[in-house]
């Protein structure tokens, strides 16, 4: 099929292999091409976009297997299939800027029928090729946002570069449930080889069912799982339309011209804190109810809050804590919603989880090994429990017995940390812990550790002073960034890696040159100046993206962050360009979170990667006075505390006050393990399947689902733990970000903060930082200025 606009190539059963806007100049394919899966021998030609899988009466079958009627012309297409007495009808058309996609379902049968599991796969490129071009994976591959409703589901496919157009997947009719994947991948990690992952997700609109057996969510009271039964002579339709849109702002225009309606809030409020929702309707759209759905007391509640929504705005005040799922519904019979958090605080959820690691983590002197903080790994990852732990003490003198809590951290850092990873002790001489090397990332946890004892009065450190710990850390960390520290090829060449480091570095720097460590300061210096140099100068390549993925938030985010701290302005706003498009928008908080899937196999919530992530864009943007990273970035925050968040009711994973898990599959069902789907996991959870998984987790499954957790929240509490944003919107009117904004008298602004432990406020339009610990701050727009 072809039109002015786009150009469709399908096979021989009807099935879309090829999807291109006429005039981009990238050619980009918006599926996945089967040519390609073919090179890499995947075997997924029954997930190409068009195909689907459907149970009837208990009988699955697949449209693979099948042998369909297809009927062509140049601009439409029609693949008809008989499945007993159902027949089913995909009807493709290119309409103006779009592809029109209905999918139709009729029962010639005298008796009723139903079906179990129905899912049309839209098989978008959502791709890491195995490609060392880096470019091919940002430009030529997209990540995908799913927005769910009833009837108006929307999926957001945004080229990982941020270039234009992008491609939007809108529902014109029928009823949606959910929307999952299936991860194709191989990892060969232990071939030696680098990078070792490529794969990629195959998207599946959920209309019934979701799940064949009982491996599915039981707690999930938000998203359906329902059959659809079918009375003899029915008909039931489904339709999308594909079209291509420019950014965020542009891809929810797009979908008003579709009749969805414009719904926005906040993504998490405290207790004691309004939500406020923004509903902007399409033409001839009016709305009959607004009911707010949540759990309380392990019963669901429904509030009818119709009656306060005045002038497209409405204000709802929380009574409990949770998930809260917001429905939209309008006078035609349709159904929008948005699903939002609450928790009690972030304090407390803070200073639960400290007091959860002290009492349940620390081994003390006669744990299995002692002094340690478990989970144990050798992977440096492991110590961010600690640093988390000291760095919550330095900012909140509420936490329980906090003199306790540091001495066991010093305790592990001195007794465990430094003669676990180091010969003797000798912090020149990394310990090989993986056989016959080390890891030198490793060294970037450890040197925070220790800088982060460096900054506790001295009175609460009972084995060393400050001024030692700073001496460790800069010996460490000299070690981590100076390739001539190193006496084998793998550790000069992982010296120069950028890493998580990128957080505290500066800080680092400036503490140690204080100190008058002036060799370590002048090492490590040229070091940073030297990898920041060499990742400017070939930023064109986004050569730094690359990890030991084909495609990694965890190389782009550090390197954004680190370009934006040292001033390398053109180079950060390319990789900032990264972030923005890694960063997910839609109407459930959880799926705004970083693009990544390894650890889950699904589209997911990583708490370390995702949080790291998060703490570029915020750093990145301030540094770029970038209002956008600076809003990604919080919106994937309030994904990432998520996985600390003992008040969640949909999970079938609980978690006690103080507990926490690594991963969340967003998708469901997860088709790789759909007993997985929306649900919260450490990734040693996939020992069972066996493979590479029985290598990377010998040990199987621990339960122990927070073994690299800790790091993200010292970012957190280093970020918007303590700052909120003002800015002024395309419409000229003032927006808060971590915080609301209201218009008081004549000039005066109010500026609230939803940082736990606020420290600045900072506008966005003019940079200035006003330092202030109150919650709330005046702003006046006349002078520009904050007070107290």
């Amino acid at each position: 099929m072809k039109s002015d606009f786009m150009t469709i190539s399908q096979n021989e059963r009807g099935a879309i292999t090829a999807f291109r806007i006429n005039n981009d100049p990238s050619k980009m394919n918006w599926v996945i091409d089967p040519t390609y899966l073919k090179s890499l021998e995947y075997h997924d030609l029954d997930k190409l976009f068009g195909e689907f899988n459907i149970t009837i009466n208990g009988k699955a079958y697949r449209s693979v297997d099948q042998s369909p009627k297809v009927v062509t012309s140049d601009l439409a297409s029609e693949i008809t299939y008989q499945l007993g007495q159902l027949k089913l009808v995909q009807h493709f058309e290119l309409i103006d800027q779009s592809l029109r996609w209905r999918f139709t379902v009729t029962n010639h049968d005298s008796k009723e029928v139903t079906i179990d599991n129905l899912g049309l796969w839209v098989s978008l490129a959502y791709v890491m090729f195995r490609d060392k071009d880096v470019h091919r994976n940002a430009n030529q591959s997209t990540a995908v946002f799913p927005s769910i409703s009833k009837n108006y589901t929307k999926l957001a496919a945004v080229r990982r570069d941020n270039t234009k157009p992008n491609m939007g997947l809108y529902q014109l009719s029928g009823n949606v449930l959910s929307v999952g994947t299936f991860n194709e991948y191989t990892n060969r990690f232990f071939e030696n080889v680098s990078p070792s992952l490529d794969g990629m997700l195959f998207h599946e609109i959920i209309l019934a069912g979701g799940y064949d057996s009982d491996k599915r969510p039981h707690n999930d009271w938000i998203y359906p799982q329902n059959a659809v039964q079918m009375k003899p002579q029915q008909t039931l339709t489904w339709e999308f339309a594909l079209q291509p849109f420019g950014d965020q702002q542009d891809f929810y225009q797009v979908a008003k011209s579709f009749g969805h309606p414009r719904f926005s809030f906040e993504p998490l409020v405290q207790e004691g804190q309004s939500q406020k929702f923004k509903i902007s309707l399409a033409a001839n759209q009016t709305i009959k109810q607004i009911l707010i759905k949540h759990k309380q007391n392990s019963k669901l509640i429904e509030d009818d809050v119709t009656s306060q929504f005045h002038d497209n705005e409405l204000i709802y005040n929380p009574t409990s804590v949770g998930e809260h799922e917001a429905i939209l519904k309008f006078t035609d019979g349709t159904v929008d919603m948005g699903v939002f958090n609450v928790m009690s605080s972030i304090n407390q959820l803070l200073r639960n989880r400290v007091d959860y690691l002290s009492s349940h983590s620390y081994a003390g002197s006669t744990g299995k090994v002692p002094y340690s903080f478990g989970p144990v790994s050798n992977q440096g990852e492991s110590l961010g429990k600690m640093t988390f732990i000291i760095q919550e003490c330095l900012l909140d003198n509420q936490v329980n017995d906090l003199a306790h809590k540091i001495a066991q951290v010093e305790e592990s850092a001195v007794k465990y940390v430094r003669p676990k990873w180091f010969v003797a002790g000798d912090f020149k001489r990394p310990r090989k812990l993986y056989g016959d090397f080390y890891r030198v990332m490793d060294l970037e946890y450890i040197a925070h550790l220790f800088y982060l004892l460096s900054k506790v009065p001295a009175k609460y450190l009972k084995l060393h002073s400050p001024k030692d710990y700073l001496n460790w850390a800069a010996q460490v960390f000299d070690v981590r960034v100076n390739p001539d520290l190193h006496d084998n090829q793998r550790g000069k060449e992982e010296a120069q890696m950028l890493g998580i480091y990128f957080l505290y570095i500066e800080d680092l720097l400036q503490d140690v040159k204080k100190a008058d460590l002036t060799k370590e300061y002048q090492e490590i210096s040229n070091s940073w100046q030297a990898t920041t140099s060499r990742v400017t100068a070939n930023s064109d390549t986004l050569a730094a993206a690359m990890t030991e993925h084909f495609f990694d938030n965890a190389g782009f985010g550090p390197a954004a962050g680190a370009l934006a701290l040292t001033g390398n302005v053109a180079a950060a706003k390319k990789y900032g360009e990264l972030l923005k498009a890694n960063i997910g928008f839609s109407n459930d908080f959880r799926a705004q979170s970083p693009d990544r899937w390894w650890e889950a196999l699904s589209y997911m919530i990583h708490s370390l990667w995702g949080g790291v992530t998060a703490a570029a864009a915020q750093i990145t943007g301030e540094s770029l006075q970038d209002i956008e990273l600076v809003a990604a970035g919080y919106r994937a925050t309030n994904a990432v505390l998520y996985m600390y968040d003992s008040n969640a009711s949909t999970t079938d994973r609980m978690l006690k006050p103080g507990e926490a898990a690594s991963t969340y599959s967003i998708a469901g069902p997860n088709l790789n393990r759909p007993d997985l789907s929306r649900n919260r996991f450490g990734q040693s959870i996939f020992a069972a399947d066996g493979g590479i998984f029985s290598r990377l987790f010998p040990d199987g499954y621990t339960g122990e689902d927070d073994w690299d957790m800790g790091e993200e929240l010292v970012a957190y509490l280093n970020g918007f733990g303590q700052t909120t944003y003002l800015y002024v919107d395309h419409k000229g009117q003032y927006q808060a970000i971590n915080g609301t904004v209201q218009k008081a008298d004549g000039n005066q602004y109010q500026v609230q903060s939803f940082a736990p432990y606020i420290h600045q406020y900072v506008n966005l339009n003019t940079n200035e930082k006003f330092k202030s610990d109150a919650k709330q701050v005046t702003f006046d727009a006349g002078s520009r200025k904050f007070q107290n």
